[in-house]
């Protein structure tokens, strides 16, 4: 059994703990241990979360709905196991962690209530000579008693559960008294620091086999007294007492609500700030346990003012038990933090939800008045160009300074006039090619006589565009969004913030002639992009514009949200043996060095087999060599040359430079066999002068996009005239290839009847369907025929 593995660490009393210190293997080498460089001077709480991965001294308060089973008779094994993993890695970090833990009543509880049944049932067994188990009742267990019965046990389960990462424990009871004796605190304070000297986590809780009662109406009264009443005041004051970075305090809430959990319109609270108090509605307390969220708010605001940082968690939740801790200490959106510092603007939900209000009125504005918003706004790009560009210039100045930027992402990074010009020409193709698109009807049918059904064009609802080092994407995208009526969160690169900066306000600038300013917001407050993907009640389409990697951790990370976009631009251009000479230099050309860096390059040349030892496949050659294109041999093109280039390490490689590889294939349907295995689905090319060659191609071909004696770089929604793209997608529903502004809409049903039920159709209904489809009219969106 797990209680009986106790071999390796023993555990401490207070001021009894130096007989024991060989037992722990760790022990040696303690002093020694390489520490994580974590130093700050306390007395003042971190004040954002980012800022958590820099505490050293960690409290873990575990209550009693984290420890216990949902019958309250014993402890929650799987999830204290999980939890005792993590505190063991964090230790094993470097960090100095400490458990504040329920669990001896439920424990104890369990115990005597197997003792107490076992007593009976030998007694009744010996006295009646029947068997009357059935029949038995459990006396009410004192507190105290399970208590005492419990501290063993339980002490004796961490300790076996945290030998198994090599890490010693140690158990500490305390009392009121422990605190408001001096000389006791004094002795407390020693032992622990001793303890945390020497890589042992000390495991705390209160003596509930000798503490009175909770006082009903004792309360925390400021810095320097504290009543210890539960294991959360004990948590508060032990934090302050031990000037610890952090308190993590796992419950069975997903943190701190603004009214109770159970109500429908109850909000988790990201970040709490002393002074809201009288915001919250508290509700009932936990199933177990003394305290309940109020007694939790008041000790996290105690700590908070004595300089500890704290978060209010759920512990017991499956699918977040096994990483809760570390995601905390890791800075992600994780429950309830506690901060004194409190943003000037907004929160990133509050500004989803004024601009989710801000988009529906921007949906229901006249085609016409969201062309002038959008004309406007291209106006304010060349009148303001001046202060954009000097803006521009301040992110410049600091990225060369700091040359963290590669010289494709500060070409990218940087603003000209002329560019400035080029956006207000798209811009204003925007606006007028948007005229028809929101509620525009798609299909009207006459479901039965006097009823009507349409499909029609709508906004998808907030889309949250995520861009890197390109300010020019964010008026792109903001005209975009306002000509389908989509509301707007923006989280572009902290490396463009001076620019994305005056860009947004010309946008709101904009909006606000139609009286919409809230319906694009900027995300401009520290938020990692991990948690704005998890805020799916919120957001309804994620579209990242930057690098495969960007793309890569967005989709991971993404929590019910769907993703626009691609994580790989792994194009191919295949030559056939029926291609012209011209027609091959110039397309693999263009293709591959026209613009390295972009999704829509060439990284793969095929050839096929019978073009080896030709003229054709010379010019090839000779061309990327020209051009300085590192060429990497497949494996079969390999296996053909004495003296070959350097083998490709993957035929999925994305290069984004001037590299790719080339492989030898037998045929057509090998070139897509090859493609379809190797391939991200983005845009591949044939060329050949052989049409049935060609159509085979295009037609059995799986890719988004698919091209005839075209370059791959004909892979952009500008160039198929889509005015501006937000993106490409190799996605396989909704919109697919480059995306513009049809891809930003959906569509809903409306129906129009006179009184009619679904038993009007029955058997026994008097009426039968029609299934007309109904010729919709040019015109106006919306516009309905007469009939």
């Amino acid at each position: 059994m797990l209680l009986q593995r106790l071999a390796l660490c023993s555990r401490l009393k207070v001021g009894k703990w130096n007989a024991s210190v060989n037992a722990c293997p760790r022990l040696s080498r303690a002093a020694s241990q390489a520490k994580l460089p974590l130093t700050r001077a306390h007395g003042k709480s971190f004040a954002h979360r980012s800022e958590l991965k820099q505490a050293k001294r960690i409290v873990v308060k575990l209550g009693s709905a984290v420890v216990t089973r949902g019958d309250e008779c014993g402890l929650a094994l799987g999830r204290l196991a999980s939890i005792v993993e993590q505190v063991a890695v964090l230790q094993n970090q470097g960090r100095e962690m400490m458990i504040v833990t329920s669990g001896a009543v439920a424990f104890g509880k369990q115990r005597l209530r197997h003792e107490i049944l076992l007593s009976q049932s030998v007694r009744q067994a010996l006295h009646s000579g029947q068997n009357q188990l059935k029949h038995m009742t459990v006396p009410v267990l004192e507190a105290r008693a399970c208590a005492a019965a419990g501290q063993s046990g339980l002490m004796a389960l961490y300790e076996a559960m945290f030998t198994q990462y090599s890490t010693c424990t140690a158990q500490i009871l305390v009392t009121n008294l422990d605190f408001h004796d001096e000389q006791k605190r004094r002795n407390l304070n020693s032992t622990l620091h001793e303890l945390l000297r020497m890589n042992i986590v000390p495991i705390i809780n209160t003596n509930d086999a000798v503490v009175p009662p909770p006082e009903p109406n004792s309360d925390l009264q400021g810095v320097n007294v504290i009543s210890i009443k539960d294991n959360d005041s004990l948590a508060a004051r032990l934090a302050v007492e031990m000037k610890a970075d952090l308190l993590i305090a796992l419950s069975d809430v997903e943190g701190l609500y603004d009214s109770p959990p159970g109500l429908d319109d109850a909000k988790l609270i990201d970040i709490f700030y002393p002074g809201d108090q009288q915001s919250i509605t508290y509700g009932t307390k936990s199933r177990v346990g003394i305290g309940g969220m109020e007694a939790k708010v008041k000790a996290a605001l105690w700590a908070l003012q004595g300089g500890t940082s704290v978060v209010i968690a759920n512990g017991t939740h499956p699918k977040v038990t096994g990483h809760v801790i570390t995601d905390i200490v890791e800075g992600k959106k994780v429950g309830t933090f506690f901060s004194e510092v409190k943003p000037a603007g907004p929160t990133v939900e509050q500004q989803a939800e004024m601009a989710r209000h801000g988009g529906r009125t921007l949906a229901a504005l006249l085609p016409e008045q969201r062309s002038e918003v959008i004309c406007y706004l291209a106006d304010l790009l060349t009148e303001k160009k001046d202060e954009i560009l000097d803006a521009n210039k301040k992110d410049m100045d600091l990225a060369a300074s700091t040359g963290r930027l590669t010289p494709p992402l500060l070409k990218r990074l940087s603003l000209s006039s002329a560019k400035l010009n080029s956006l207000a020409i798209g811009l204003r193709q925007i606006a007028v090619s948007s005229q028809d698109s929101v509620g525009r009807v798609i299909r009207r049918t006459r479901v039965a006589n006097n009823l009507e059904l349409e499909q029609i064009t709508v906004p998808i609802g907030v889309l949250l565009v995520i861009f890197e080092s390109r300010p020019d994407c964010l008026p792109q995208v903001s005209a975009l969004a306002i000509a389908s009526g989509n509301a707007l969160l923006l989280k572009g690169g902290k490396e463009a913030a001076n620019t994305n900066r005056i860009l947004h306000q010309l946008t709101q600038e904009a909006l606000s002639i139609h009286g919409v300013k809230d319906a694009v917001q900027l995300v401009s407050t520290r938020e990692e992009v991990e948690d704005l993907c998890r805020l799916d009640k919120l957001i309804d389409l994620i579209i990242p514009r930057g690098s495969s990697q960007l793309v890569r951790d967005i989709q991971r990370a993404a929590k019910g949200i769907p993703v626009l976009g691609h994580s790989e631009g792994v194009c191919h251009v295949y030559v056939d043996s029926d291609a012209s000479i011209d027609k091959v230099i110039k397309i693999v050309r263009d293709s591959k060095c026209d613009y390295p860096a972009a999704c829509n390059a060439m990284e793969t040349l095929l050839v096929h087999r019978d073009l080896l030892r030709s003229p054709v496949f010379d010019q090839i050659i000779d061309m990327l060599r020209v051009e300085r294109v590192k060429i990497h041999a497949g494996p079969r093109f390999a296996s053909y040359l004495t003296f070959s280039p350097s083998e490709v390490k993957s035929l999925r490689t994305e290069y984004g430079d001037l590299e790719c590889c080339i492989e030898v294939v037998d045929s057509m349907q090998d070139a897509i066999d090859h493609i379809h295995k190797y391939g991200s689905s983005h845009t591949d090319v044939i060329v050949t002068e052989n049409e049935e060659t060609a159509e085979q191609f295009l037609q059995q071909l799986d890719s988004a996009c698919v091209f005839w004696n075209a370059s791959s770089r004909f892979a952009d929604g500008y160039r198929f005239g889509l005015g501006a793209e937000v993106g490409i997608s190799t996605a396989r529903i909704h919109a697919r290839g480059p995306v513009g502004l049809e891809g930003l809409l959906t569509t809903k049903w409306v129906l129009r009847g006179d009184g009619h039920t679904a038993a009007d159709f029955s058997e026994q209904g008097s009426m039968k369907f029609l299934h007309e489809n109904i010729p919709i009219a040019p015109g106006l969106p919306g516009q309905r025929t007469s009939n």
